[in-house]
């Protein structure tokens, strides 16, 4: 059978830019099905990123030989999900299955609420227990993250913003999409007083104190870029190796692949990312006598144990603890 059998032409971009295709298991449901099927992603998942994840997991699980052998969605069952979440619980880590497992869940409810499905095949599924009290990403000191700031050029224009952008990121503990999401405007003055206004994942505007430090390499960086427009982005992209700066906003991918380079330079031996300074700055307030139900505020956490998995005071202690097992 060909491509165009299997296949039906798209009606809904995805704002990332890749198109999502209506597979013939769905088209050949209901009539209903391929509208219901695009509609999931496209009215429900607001985050780019997290549209993507669960189109590539939705993906994988009908391309799974059991579920591809299939006529239709009808014909699925709790069995052939069982299935597929224990073949990739072999190659995958639990966060990741979870994550699988979730975007079928979601696709399979929205469908059987739209009458396409009777019953959501994927709700009396279990996923992989996992539980975790300490994040994994990699975080830098205090003493680090200053080295790395003072490492960086001051003589061009996108050595200040690339010093502005990671102090961002370590004082206002923003996530990165939401540091490069900023325009000018959206540093704010009211009363007296400086604010980042930070528009987070799911439309939320999450407004912060800018804190004095940080104050200084912004005003240095937007004296040197000199622009007008307050609703021009505040970090563009880097006009080749010239030190300049185009009118395009930097993005995500750039900022990591900036936050490599400076990092190497600045010989941090950790593999660093952009998500290490959101963590760097709440162990670093923490350190200092914050409290963690102020840093789950000011980090846009809806739950404290999330704030948690970034606080990294206890790694000193539990080294500190095994060094102690002397066998000699």
């Amino acid at each position: 059978m060909d491509d165009a059998a299997h296949f039906h032409t798209p009606t809904v971009p995805d704002a990332t830019g890749f198109t999502p295709i209506v597979p013939a298991i769905v088209a050949d449901t209901h009539r209903d099905a391929g509208e219901r099927f695009l509609e999931y992603f496209a009215a429900t998942i607001r985050n780019a990123n997290t549209r993507a994840a669960y189109m590539n997991a939705v993906a994988d699980f009908l391309r799974f030989a059991p579920v591809a052998e299939l006529g239709s969605l009808a014909e699925i069952r709790s069995i052939h999900v069982t299935l597929y979440i224990e073949t990739v619980s072999a190659r995958f880590s639990a966060p990741t299955v979870k994550l699988r497992l979730a975007a079928l869940r979601g696709l399979f409810d929205w469908l059987a609420r739209h009458g396409v499905l009777e019953t959501n095949p994927a709700a009396p599924v279990r996923g992989p227990a996992y539980t975790y009290k300490r994040g994994k990403t990699p975080i830098l000191t205090a003493a680090e993250a200053k080295r790395l700031l003072e490492s960086i050029e001051t003589d061009s224009l996108v050595g200040l913003r690339d010093r502005a952008l990671i102090a961002v990121m370590v004082y206002s503990f923003a996530r990165v999409s939401a540091a490069v999401g900023m325009d000018i405007e959206d540093l704010v003055q009211t009363a007296g007083r400086s604010w980042l206004r930070l528009h987070e994942k799911g439309g939320k505007v999450h407004e912060m104190p800018v804190h004095h430090r940080l104050l200084e390499h912004l005003d240095v960086y937007l004296a040197a870029i000199g622009e007008k427009d307050v609703k021009a982005p505040l970090f563009r992209s880097a006009l080749g190796r010239t030190g300049k700066l185009g009118d395009q906003r930097l993005n995500r991918h750039d900022a990591y692949a900036m936050v490599r380079r400076r990092a190497i330079k600045a010989g941090v031996a950790e593999k660093i990312g952009n998500h290490s300074f959101r963590g760097t700055g709440i162990t670093t307030y923490l350190e200092n006598e914050g409290t963690l139900e102020l840093a789950q505020e000011m980090a846009n956490h809806a739950s404290p144990r999330t704030t948690k998995l970034y606080d990294r005071r206890g790694d000193k202690i539990t080294q500190d603890a095994v060094e102690r097992i002397r066998i000699e």
